[in-house]
């Protein structure tokens, strides 16, 4: 996976001087994560599960908390027990709802702890002290790069996009963006909350609609897998392609062996919660500083470069 292209944070090893982060012997972290309702929220409990089984080994004097929930009154309950009764130093959260999440998680802060926020951003500003996340401007400027070298006359295309929040902002930004001032004509877009029933739902509402439709951007796999099962149940696969992102392992198979429809995808892997959860655990055992945003590359991943990037052992 390559590394972020602007890590704002300095890796400092810290001191007893200058107010500096000092190392701690016994240290408790908690980890909090939406349930997994779908394939890359699965990916992220089990990078996640993975990260701590090889830290618990590294550093047995660090206590892990996890929690998976299915809804943001689940979760918020979640680290206000692990503040309350678990007593963490900081906590490791991908919020699955961040506008209903923030104020629960500011109050984590404002109790002492180090927090770290994964992939969605908060409703408010600098609660958290460290930001993990992928490129979600590259994500969908990487996407538009593709779909004018495979349009460049132009063409109809329909988006599917995730949900109302700001990472969905950004990816849909990143991709007007991109192709702006081309022949590319946008029928439609629509939310499919990242989801594959939805993601099949959309696209067959755009195939009922739109006669002609030559790319289809979806900004995301599982909801790649619900529109090519309603394009192929429609009998129309060789008519578009189809753009999504992530890194799902069954669209990456998709991508090696060269399949029309699936021609390309974009890296946002669920990986980052490894990361996130490494940093903090490194700023509270070694004392490094790593407040800041740390941002992973948002990569093309071609017939060519597939390999890289598939994971027989990932459930995502």
């Amino acid at each position: 996976m390559k590394l972020a292209k602007s890590f704002l944070a300095a890796a400092v090893v810290a001191t007893s001087i200058g107010g500096v982060a000092i190392a701690q012997d016994k240290v408790t972290i908690g980890v909090s994560v939406p349930a997994a309702d779908h394939g890359w929220t699965g990916g992220v409990n089990y990078f996640a599960q993975q990260a701590i089984d090889r830290l618990k080994t590294t550093y047995p004097d660090v206590e892990f908390v996890f929690a998976s929930a299915a809804d943001a009154p689940k979760q918020i309950a979640d680290i206000e027990d692990m503040v309350s009764t678990r007593n963490i130093d900081a906590l490791v959260i991908l919020p699955g709802d961040p506008d209903a999440m923030t104020s629960a998680i500011k109050q984590v802060k404002d109790a002492g702890k180090f927090v770290t926020v994964v992939d969605r951003q908060l409703s408010i500003t600098g609660v958290e002290n460290l930001y993990v996340a992928g490129d979600n401007p590259g994500l969908g400027a990487n996407a538009a790069a593709y779909f004018k070298e495979a349009l460049p006359e132009g063409g109809n295309i329909v988006i599917l996009r995730g949900l109302p929040i700001p990472i969905d902002q950004q990816r849909f930004d990143g991709f007007m963006g991109g192709i702006e001032g081309t022949q590319i004509k946008v029928l439609d877009d629509e939310f499919a909350n990242w989801n594959r029933d939805d993601g099949f739902k959309v696209m067959q509402d755009f195939l009922t609609r739109f006669p002609d439709i030559k790319g289809v951007w979806t900004q995301d796999d599982d909801i790649s897998l619900g529109a090519i099962e309603a394009i192929k149940q429609a009998g129309r696969e060789d008519e578009m392609f189809v753009v999504g992102g992530a890194g799902m392992q069954q669209i990456l198979q998709r991508v090696k062996a060269g399949d029309k429809l699936t021609p390309i995808d974009v890296s946002y892997s669920p990986a980052m919660i490894a990361t996130a959860i490494e940093l903090t655990t490194s700023h509270l055992v070694s004392g490094v500083q790593v407040s800041g945003r740390y941002i992973l590359d948002s990569t093309v991943i071609t017939s060519e470069n597939a390999d890289e990037f598939l994971d027989d052992k990932s459930p995502f």
